[in-house]
Order: C-alpha cells, then structure tokens, then sequence
C-alpha cells in the first residue's frame, strides 16, 4: 500500500490550499485521513472519510476543511479554506480498513507534505 499526498505549498492567511491523497495497492482501505504535525508537537488528527463518505473532523478545522473522495481514482482531497498561520504543519495522509474517527491508529501512511500559512 502506498499514499502519495500532494498540494502543500505557502499561502498568506485567510488563504486556500487543497491537497490530494492517492491511494494504490490495497484500495480494500476504506478510510481515508488527514493528520498535521507542526514543529515541536504532537502529530493531531485533521479529518477523515470513509468509502461512503462518513466524515469527522477535529473541532480546530470545524467549517474551515473540507474532506471529501474519488472513490473510483481511490484519491482522497483536503479543501482548506481560511487558512490560519496556525495551520502549518506538514500534513499526511493514512488509511485504514474501517472507523472514521480521530484515533491515530492508521495501518498506512503516507509522506507528509508542507503546508505553511504566513500571516
């Protein structure tokens, strides 16, 4: 299984960036995630979808993100609006087989990509 996340970039506050999580191997990894980790912090959980499109997300990013999936390009997206510099972190993607939720247990992750929001 392989997670390839992409889209990270610099934006100035109250920005937008979206970013894109494509899933090959073992597409049967029906939840998709979104996690950030800034400098000197713990890695949080942002957001995740599942094959139906449950969603849950963390209450900081609440009317904000957006998480949303192709099921068909097995690709997951980040629609992040209003950016904050409180935002920047490098953010990954994972997947698990089943539970839409904020625990960090995820069976695969993928390489992190850099988001930075500049006030």
């Amino acid at each position: 299984v392989q997670l390839q996340a992409s889209g990270g970039g610099l934006v100035q506050a109250g920005g937008s960036l979206s970013l894109s999580c494509i899933l090959s191997g073992d597409t049967s990894n029906n939840v998709l995630g979104w996690f950030r980790q800034a400098p000197g912090r713990d890695r949080d959980f942002v957001a995740a979808i599942s094959r139906s499109s449950s969603t849950a997300y963390a209450d900081s990013v609440k009317g904000r993100f957006t998480i949303s999936r192709d099921n068909a390009k097995n690709t997951a997206y980040l629609q992040m609006n209003s950016l904050k510099p409180e935002d920047t972190a490098v953010y990954y993607c994972a997947a698990r087989r089943a539970g839409v939720g904020i625990s960090q247990d995820y069976d695969y992750w993928g390489q992190g990509t850099q988001v930075t929001v500049c006030s």
